[in-house]
């Protein structure tokens, strides 16, 4: 089950829910992780894919480099946060 404090694109966790108590109210913040926006590029399932697909290409840019955890490793946040 996915959590709903998660990035649909990454996986990674926010302080704040990004699509909103219900899931369908987006917060139009910014993912610190991957850089999607919240209600827009990742609206629909196809978008989120798409958008991670290219971030993927691109290597993962962390959108907040800072925020990024010494031993960060994506297949484990997808794997964790994802499912």
């Amino acid at each position: 089950m996915r959590n709903s404090f998660a990035c649909k694109v990454c996986g990674f966790l926010h302080d704040s829910r990004p699509w909103g108590e219900t899931g369908h109210e987006p917060s139009f913040e910014i993912c610190s992780c991957c850089g999607v926006e919240f209600g827009y590029e990742d609206a629909t399932p196809l978008a989120a894919q798409t958008y991670r697909s290219n971030w993927i290409k691109q290597g993962c840019p962390w959108f907040e480099p800072g925020r990024r955890p010494p031993a960060w490793n994506l297949e484990d946040q997808m794997r964790e946060n994802l499912e």
